[in-house]
């Protein structure tokens, strides 16, 4: 990692020197090697935008509508294979980012949307540009965060990533009080990141697999439905795709997020 300023380690766990927290979002997002970032301007995110400004290795990539914004960085992660990253206000410009998030989750795309948020002082009077993003997008995403404590900004966006593109791809939300952008913290990165609650299943299930072929090998007429798995996972699972209809001889169709993991021309 190319850490800015001095860094020493404690308790298992890096930390900087103090930053505002908008600094710290951009230092977490040059850390994790971020190059580009998708996103439109508001008040809520000011800040941030203003420390972006420091750090001319991240690409910001202006769109007309937050929704734009997802949609574009879903198809960065698509060809690039790193998550997508969006940048977008309080209020409207949330709730503008639900359709792109909700099709990242059900499409199983990495993605991670930093979000303005009032200050913490106005959340729940129905303030200006105010929105109830973590109830919001509960449903929709893999996780969310509503960061209240700028010391843990760091933590929670390297955990946000972790969790965007480990075990099954998908969104996660951080959702930043402009308050908590402008407040100075510690900027620090668990060496080991260890979710409560999440852990991920990604070691194959011998039993099921071998049910699977038992099933597969009984059947009369057998037939190959794949789906965008097989792109999630890379060339290599697109050629053993290959080997086992060639193996078995079943035909085989895809689904639409499929597409592209076994030849279009192959007679099968």
């Amino acid at each position: 990692m190319a850490w800015q300023g001095k860094s020493k380690v404690k308790k298992g766990v890096c930390v900087v020197a103090e930053m505002s927290g908008a600094d710290m979002v951009v230092q977490a997002l040059v850390d994790l090697g971020v190059d580009t970032v998708f996103g439109y301007p508001g008040g809520a995110v000011l800040p941030i935008y203003d420390a972006l400004f420091n750090h001319p290795s991240i690409k910001h990539v202006l769109v007309r509508h937050e929704q734009a914004a997802t949609h574009a960085a879903e198809g960065y992660a698509r060809s690039t294979g790193k998550p997508g990253v969006v940048l977008v206000t309080s209020g409207p410009g949330a709730t503008n980012a639900v359709t792109g998030i909700t099709d990242a989750l059900l499409d199983s795309i990495p993605m991670v949307v930093l979000t303005g948020q009032v200050p913490t002082t106005l959340i729940g009077t129905d303030a200006f540009q105010e929105c109830d993003t973590v109830g919001i997008t509960r449903h929709c995403t893999k996780h969310n965060y509503l960061v209240m404590d700028p010391d843990r900004l760091g933590a929670v966006i390297h955990e946000a990533f972790y969790i965007a593109t480990h075990g099954r791809p998908g969104p996660v939300v951080i959702d930043i009080p402009k308050n908590v952008q402008v407040a100075t913290g510690s900027y620090s990165v668990p060496e080991k990141i260890e979710h409560q609650s999440y852990r991920p299943q990604v070691e194959p299930d011998a039993g099921a697999i071998a049910q699977a072929i038992d099933m597969i090998a009984a059947a009369e007429r057998p037939i190959f439905y794949t789906g965008g798995g097989v792109i999630n996972a890379g060339p290599d699972a697109s050629a053993a795709l290959r080997q086992l209809v060639s193996l078995t001889g079943a035909p085989i169709t895809s689904t639409l997020m499929g597409l592209g993991a076994f030849p279009s021309n192959d007679p099968k």
